[in-house]
C-alpha cells in the first residue's frame, strides 16, 4: 500500500501516514529495478551454464584467456543525449538555492556505430551509413577490416588466437560470417541472448564513451564523430576500459544470482 493510500484509508495526513509506515511499520520506499528483458527459467539456466563454462576456462587458462577476447557490439550515437541527473550535481554552501535543470529529450537524429575492443582498448570503430542495415555481408566486411587493423595494431593477438565475443543477432550467425571466422581460425565464445550485463561494450565501453558526449548538442555528423573519435583516443590512453578483465567477476555474479540480471558491479 502506498503512503497516499494509507493516508486515505486512515483519514490522516500524508505526513502522518509516512511516519506510521517508516517509524512504526519499519517500511522503506524502494524503486523498481529495471531489467533489459524478462528472462524465463530456461534462459536463466542457460546464462548460468555459459557463465560456468567461461569461468572454468578462465581458471584453467588465466589472464591469457581474457587477453585474447575481442568484444564487438553496435550502438546508436545521437546528436544530443541529455545529461544524467548526477552529472549536473555540484558542491554548494547552505545559502544558494538548488540549481535548476530543465529536462530535454534525446535527439531523434542518430547513426549506428560498431565497436571492437579488447583489454588494451578500442581496436576499430565503424560508422554504419544511414539507411544501411547491418547484414551478414556487411558484418563480413567489418571483420575483414578488423583483421587488417589487428595486423597493424595487435599482431600478437592474431598470433595467439582471437576469441570473438558478440551477441546472437542474425547477421552474426550467417553462413558467410561463420565461414569467414572459420577461415581466420577465430573462435566465437558463447553468449546468451538479452544479457548486456555479460557484454563488455554494454556495461563498460558504451557508458564510459557516452558520458563524455551527454549534454552536448552537435550540429553536424562530422562534429559528432570527431568528438567520438577524440574520446575513444582518450579512453585508449587511459586505464578506464576494464570490461574485458572484469568478465570473471560478471560470470561469478551470474552464477551466484542464478541467472538474474547483474548490475552495479
Amino acid at each position: 500500500m502506498t503512503c497516499e493510500e494509507t493516508a486515505h484509508c486512515a483519514g490522516i495526513s500524508r505526513a502522518s501516514a509516512y511516519r506510521i509506515l517508516t517509524e512504526h511499520l519499519h517500511k522503506r520506499r524502494i524503486a523498481s529495478r529495471w531489467f533489459p528483458h524478462d528472462l524465463g527459467e530456461e534462459q536463466k539456466c542457460r546464462c548460468v551454464e555459459i557463465a560456468q563454462q567461461l569461468l572454468h576456462r578462465f581458471r584453467e587458462e588465466g589472464n591469457e584467456f581474457l587477453q585474447k577476447v575481442v568484444a564487438i557490439d553496435k550502438t546508436w550515437i545521437r546528436f544530443f543525449e541529455p545529461e544524467f541527473k548526477s552529472q549536473s550535481s555540484e558542491w554548494r554552501g547552505k545559502g544558494p538555492p538548488r540549481p535548476k535543470k530543465f529536462k530535454r529529450a534525446q535527439s531523434n537524429v542518430k547513426q549506428m556505430m560498431i565497436f571492437a575492443y579488447d583489454c588494451k582498448g578500442v581496436i576499430m570503430t565503424d560508422r554504419v551509413p544511414s539507411s544501411t542495415t547491418v547484414t551478414a555481408a556487411y558484418y563480413c566486411q567489418f571483420l575483414l577490416i578488423l583483421r587488417h587493423k589487428m595486423h597493424m595494431n595487435r599482431p600478437d593477438l592474431l598470433e595467439n588466437g582471437v576469441l570473438i565475443l558478440h551477441d546472437n543477432t542474425r547477421p552474426h550467425l550467417g553462413k558467410d560470417v561463420r565461414e569467414l571466422l572459420d577461415r581466420y581460425s577465430w573462435e566465437v565464445l558463447p553468449h546468451p541472448p538479452y544479457t548486456p550485463d555479460m557484454s563488455p561494450p554494454d556495461f563498460d565501453l558504451f557508458p564510459k564513451l557516452k558520458i563524455n558526449i551527454r549534454g552536448v548538442r552537435f550540429s553536424t555528423l562530422e562534429d559528432l564523430f570527431a568528438s567520438v573519435t577524440r574520446h575513444v583516443t582518450q579512453l585508449n590512453c587511459s586505464t578506464d576500459l576494464t570490461g574485458i578483465m572484469d568478465l570473471p567477476k560478471r560470470w561469478d555474479a551470474v552464477i551466484r544470482q542464478k541467472g538474474d540480471y547483474t548490475e552495479g558491479l
